[in-house]
């Protein structure tokens, strides 16, 4: 059956073959033609994107920062067994007073003067008083200072 198959469609399989032989022939001049006649701009292209990655590439590893932050988080225990034991020791070597340690004590909860005045009914201008003999007689310059001194020296919880 093939070959009355090819001795059947011969002419027509032929014409085909030759014309897609010519088909072929033709586009590959016209590419070659169009390589020729253009070779200039193809290079230039072919320059201008291989710029364009390495300018890109060349960016991103400029931008990116050098080092890199690890943010580690870990679980902190807090003892709350260790009661809180006040040092008299220390009360009598900083010379503060009792209202003075009253208002430290305040301070340490986080009270703003204001509130520490309400508290202890006394004017503000009182506790502006206490608290800068405060952070004289523990060599503080801050309230924070302060608080972290008398938590240390065991005068505040």
């Amino acid at each position: 059956m093939t070959t009355a198959f090819w001795l059947k469609y011969r002419s027509t399989l032929l014409y085909g073959v030759l014309l897609a032989l010519l088909l072929f022939l033709m586009k590959w001049l016209e590419v070659r033609l169009l390589i020729i006649n253009h070779l200039f701009e193809i290079y230039a292209g072919c320059i201008a994107v291989l710029f364009t990655a390495l300018g890109i590439w060349i960016a991103v590893k400029l931008t990116s920062p050098k080092v890199k932050t690890l943010v580690i988080e870990k679980r902190v225990f807090i003892d709350n067994a260790a009661a809180f034991v006040f040092n008299a020791d220390a009360l009598h070597t900083t010379g503060l007073s009792a209202r003075e340690l009253d208002v430290l004590q305040l301070m340490a909860q986080g009270l703003s003067n204001q509130q520490i005045a309400d508290q202890l009914f006394v004017s503000l201008n009182t506790v502006k008083t206490h608290t800068s003999k405060i952070l004289d007689k523990l060599d503080a310059g801050r309230r924070t200072q302060a608080v972290d001194k008398a938590r240390k020296l065991g005068l505040v919880p």
